[in-house]
């Protein structure tokens, strides 16, 4: 209804998450330097977490339409208490398994087969659960198992596991999950919006289906829609699709703090039930106000070690591929390396990230070479790659420590968002 009477043309708050809404708020652009940071690995686990509402689906729907699949393949799954088994099923028809009848140890010899195929095409094979925090101990436990898969000394599969704030908690509090907690590589916790980031986002959605400041949104209504959603994407989504509902009902064209308050009374009044589930209400009576719960507090992330390095890079093929004009082009997220003195410092995209991260490595067929002794051939070329992998991770730990500790970052990720 009011995409209609606004001229829009489409639903820019939908709740379903849509990929071509993403928007790079400072948590999720640190998600994707993470992710980045974790693919050019090539192992181990990835861990993001986040409360309802936060854009885990929304990161994962990104990720998924920006790498390119010709050299990722990627197996989703949704967990709801899926025990180990079951979970090792899904994962074999992720590789094109037919796994009725298979008894565990004639699945696992499949699915070790069905990854050393998917290796010789020239992909690497990453593995997305979502909803982690389901997953019961054992099924955790079968997919650190699965990690163990190698060909030549290399992972055969790398896992990215997405869950809420007490699959985190877990995670680091369960001492069955210490060799797991020991294979992650990265991990990072979806923090809510600023108070300065809800502005941008909402003229972003806004911005792709046609709006032409038509309503007029005042400054004073941004921070009301903070204050009353806690800067949670989810949250925010429903509100402003009731604000703008309330809009077109009452045929205005500027929408104020007074229009927001009124929304709030509104949802407050008919769902007293559900209010704190949605929104926090700024201008009701406090008798008619349900409070939200305390947000958990983060852990602190890790301090990584490093030691700089200098290193020449090989070229590979870019992991994260530039889609054609007639596709909309996904909003990457910026990194930056060390400004030199006196030089401007020159922006890091996810895609140069990916970029240096090495091609899957798949032993040739003997008959491949025939002019040279195939042994010394092949521990020449593992030799260079344990050089390559070492000089990666090091320059990659000092590049995410840049993100996460320069001062001068937050003025260039500004300058680069404005």
């Amino acid at each position: 209804m009011y995409d209609d009477h606004y001229g829009l043309t489409g639903r820019p708050f939908q709740l379903t998450p849509d990929p071509r809404f993403w928007f790079d708020t400072a948590t999720h652009r640190k998600a994707m330097a993470y992710l980045g940071y974790g693919l050019s690995q090539g192992e181990g686990f990835i861990v993001i977490t986040g409360d309802v509402g936060a854009g885990k689906t929304t990161l994962v729907g990104h990720l998924m339409a920006t790498v390119d699949r010709e050299r990722l393949n990627i197996i989703k799954i949704v967990s709801t208490q899926i025990e180990a088994d079951d979970l090792l099923r899904l994962v074999a028809g992720g590789l094109e398994i037919e796994a009725d009848g298979l008894t565990k140890a004639q699945l696992l010899t499949a699915i070790e087969r069905g990854l050393h195929a998917t290796a010789r095409s020239g992909r690497r094979t990453l593995l997305i659960v979502d909803e982690s925090q389901a997953l019961p101990v054992s099924s955790l436990e079968e997919l650190r198992m699965l990690s163990n898969f190698q060909a030549g000394g290399h992972p055969l599969l790398q896992i990215f596991l997405l869950g809420q704030p007490d699959f985190r908690e877990r995670l680091h509090g369960s001492d069955r999950l210490e060799q797991l907690r020991q294979r992650v590589i990265a991990m990072h916790h979806l923090d809510p919006m600023g108070p300065e980031e809800v502005e941008p986002y909402m003229v972003h959605r806004l911005s792709l289906v046609g709006w032409q400041n038509n309503p007029h949104f005042t400054p004073d209504a941004f921070r009301a829609l903070h204050d009353a959603t806690d800067g949670v994407p989810r949250r925010l989504n429903q509100l402003a699709g009731r604000v703008l509902l309330y809009g077109a009902i009452e045929q205005l064209g500027v929408i104020d703090r007074d229009v927001v308050d009124a929304v709030l009374a509104d949802i407050a009044r008919d769902t007293p039930s559900m209010a704190h589930a949605v929104v926090r209400p700024a201008s009701v009576a406090e008798s008619d106000v349900v409070d939200m719960p305390a947000e958990p507090v983060p852990l602190a992330e890790p301090e990584p070690v490093f030691e700089a390095a200098t290193v020449e890079w090989p070229v590979p093929r870019p992991l994260f591929h530039t889609p054609p004009p007639s596709e909309p082009r996904p909003i990457r997220a910026p990194l930056f390396a060390a400004p030199e003195p006196a030089v401007e410092p020159e922006p890091v995209t996810v895609e140069s990230i990916a970029a240096i991260a090495p091609d899957p490595v798949v032993s040739e067929p003997a008959e491949t070479s025939s002019e040279s002794n195939p042994t010394d051939r092949i521990a020449a070329l593992e030799a260079r790659i344990e050089e390559q992998e070492e000089a990666l991770r090091r320059v990659l730990t000092l590049l995410v420590d840049w993100v996460e500790h320069d001062p001068r970052m937050d003025a260039a990720l500004a300058a680069v968002s404005r």
